[in-house]
């Protein structure tokens, strides 16, 4: 199993890929996972396995590994600012 150890800290923007759309920002670090805020839908727990890259305040996201509701949730989000 590949451990990764990555620079991340608080309010650090956090994206499903490389160059795309901000979808939260980091509200907590924790050895095993952070917890991350998506706008208009609270705090996710997204565990380590899930973090792809951390560099330059932007943490990249494997949208393979995350939960079905924290997909929604960014779903949701993006449809609000577009209303």
């Amino acid at each position: 199993m590949a451990t990764h150890t990555f620079n991340v800290s608080i309010d650090d923007q956090v994206y499903l890929e490389e160059g795309g759309e901000e979808i939260g920002a980091v509200r907590k670090v924790e050895k095993d996972h952070l917890v991350v805020y998506v706008e208009n839908n609270g705090d996710f727990r997204i565990d380590g396995p899930a973090v792809k890259a951390a560099h330059d305040g932007k943490v990249v996201l494997d949208a393979a590994q995350l939960s079905p509701e924290f997909m929604k949730a960014v779903n949701r989000a993006h449809i609000k600012e577009t209303e």
